[in-house]
């Protein structure tokens, strides 16, 4: 059984479907790649995946449990985490401040008594943020800027990752070393 998937999703807005029987299996410690057009659905299917978005037909599952029909912040509490196409940054905030939310978000909706402190401080360094933590996120470059929203996303401690046009405004050796972060988290177990 896939950890997260999707079948038989069909959305439709008036009388266009923007998704006709689509179907996405993503297994733990993979990373795997949606590839279309502007305009083919892959934004819509991340938000039927993530809630946003209820489909007129189709499941979303995420490691057994059929999701389809909770809220968004449910869904995060099975261990969903997503990347927007555009930017969702805190802009008033530095890179350490925006990644550190998502470990405060965590704490308060799992209860949990993480030290988001020290817990931002490992993603900073994994996600190879470190050199600029003290920055606010409006003075870093669009490339560095994704790697912030992925890491901030990261500290919800997800097990599926869902990253919408993740490399967009990434310069090639940015895309390159973002690849090999990810296939580094894949092997960690998480789906992406």
């Amino acid at each position: 059984m896939a950890h997260l998937e999707a079948r038989g999703i069909s959305v439709r807005f008036g009388g266009k479907a923007a998704l006709d029987d689509m179907t996405v299996l993503v297994e733990r410690g993979s990373v795997t790649g949606l590839i279309g057009p502007n305009g083919a659905g892959k934004t819509t299917l991340f938000n039927v995946v993530c809630g946003l978005l209820t489909p007129n037909a189709g499941q979303v599952v995420i490691d057994g449990d059929d999701v389809t029909h909770k809220p968004p912040h449910r869904r995060a509490r099975h261990g969903l985490a997503r990347t927007f196409q555009r930017l969702e940054l805190f802009t008033s905030l530095t890179v350490r401040d925006n990644v550190r939310v998502g470990g405060d978000i965590h704490n308060r909706w799992s209860r949990g008594r993480n030290d988001s402190a020290s817990e931002t401080e490992r993603v900073l360094a994994l996600t190879g943020l470190g050199a600029i933590a003290d920055r606010e996120v409006t003075e870093i470059p669009t490339g560095q800027a994704r790697v912030v929203e992925l890491a901030r996303a990261l500290m919800t401690r997800p097990t599926v990752l869902l990253l919408d046009e993740p490399a967009a405004g990434q310069t090639e050796s940015e895309t390159e070393a973002f690849g090999h972060l990810l296939q580094r988290l894949a092997g960690d177990g998480l789906a992406i």
